[in-house]
């Protein structure tokens, strides 16, 4: 009988390199703290003070992962924008609920941890959260050797805002709102499983051939947009603010599946097809890809869909670098006119 002692390590996880990395994140995170921040990275759990001067105070939770753009990053080795892809996923539905966020948390899991390889996704989700303003405050690494094949990683965000009650149960939306398009930086991190089939399964294409002057893996590892600042900027904006009547996140499923979410009954909204701005590259995948399916799995550059007042609409545009798409009408349904 061999009784030779086996370790944790001789299975697979190396308890040291988890220690290392902690140890690592500590003063990245720690960039991303504000007054509300309660004690430091290391506890069981984070602590975060509720702000002050809300009236009647609704803690949301939003959480998302980043999808099959994941697998170009570790393919690539390019994990330096992914964390701001996780946060992006999830701040920017917090504030279609007009809500603020406060904190995240992220969960990192994979078959071999890499400290120098994770710091580098958890820098990425620090520079999410300062741009979105909200902490990191917490977070889990999992080295889980037999679940994932060496050294691929998924990633989970979690993120919290806060709003005021009146304003997540009102619900603004109007006949003859104007929508307005805030341009997405790309595919976001929807649709990838369709982007990698037609790029490099039927086209052939590789990583480094250039499209529009650039890199193609440049163009496809593209960070999110968060649009957390234009929203805080027009809701800060006591003039501007009410005329903000609703905002649409368009992630998977597109305009056609997401600009729904935020009508009221028996309302829907026509959509200038000849008025959107699609980047060259939805146009390439155009080419193989049957319309309807593609309306309902990209975004078509189109980030977010900000639903207001006809009558305030120019100054809404001024504020933003966003265009008029469409309009919303008293018949359901989303048309592409």
């Amino acid at each position: 009988m061999d009784n030779t002692h086996i370790s944790y390590k001789d299975s697979g996880v190396d308890i040291d390199e988890g220690n290392a990395l902690v140890e690592g994140i500590k003063p990245i995170v720690k960039t991303t703290f504000d007054e509300n921040v309660i004690g430091g990275i290391g506890s069981f759990a984070g602590a975060y003070a509720l702000p002050q001067g809300y009236k009647n105070p609704v803690i949301l939770g939003a959480t998302d992962g980043v999808g099959t753009k994941l697998r170009l990053a570790i393919d690539a080795h390019r994990l330096d924008s992914v964390g701001i892809d996780l946060v992006a996923m999830c701040v920017n539905d917090l504030i279609c609920n007009f809500a603020l966020p406060l904190f995240f948390l992220d969960y990192y899991a994979t078959g071999k941890l890499h400290k120098d390889d994770a710091l580098s996704v958890i820098s990425g989700i620090a520079k999410g959260c300062k741009e979105a303003q909200c902490a990191l405050i917490g977070g889990e690494t999992a080295e889980m050797p037999g679940m994932y094949h060496k050294s691929d990683f998924d990633l989970a965000g979690f993120a919290v805002g806060i709003a005021e009650r009146e304003d997540i149960q009102s619900c603004k939306v109007c006949p003859d709102d104007v929508l307005i398009a805030l341009p997405s930086s790309g595919f976001h991190s929807n649709g990838y499983s369709l982007v990698r089939k037609v790029l490099f399964e039927k086209l052939k294409m590789k990583y480094d051939d250039v499209f529009e002057g650039k890199p193609l893996i440049d163009i496809l590892l593209t960070p999110t947009r968060i649009y957390v600042p234009i929203f805080r900027s027009l809701f800060g904006d006591e003039n501007l603010r009410p005329s903000l009547h609703g905002l649409a996140h368009i992630t998977g499923g597109g305009i056609i599946e997401n600009l729904p979410r935020i009508l009221p009954p028996q309302l829907g909204a026509n959509i200038f097809k000849k008025s959107l701005q699609t980047p060259a590259i939805f146009q390439l995948i155009a080419q193989y890809v049957d319309e309807a399916e593609l309306y309902r799995t990209f975004n078509m550059g189109v980030g977010m869909i900000l639903a207001v007042d006809k009558n305030r609409a120019d100054c809404i545009l001024q504020q933003t670098n966003g265009y008029i798409v469409g309009e919303v009408c008293s018949t359901e349904g989303i048309k592409l006119t």
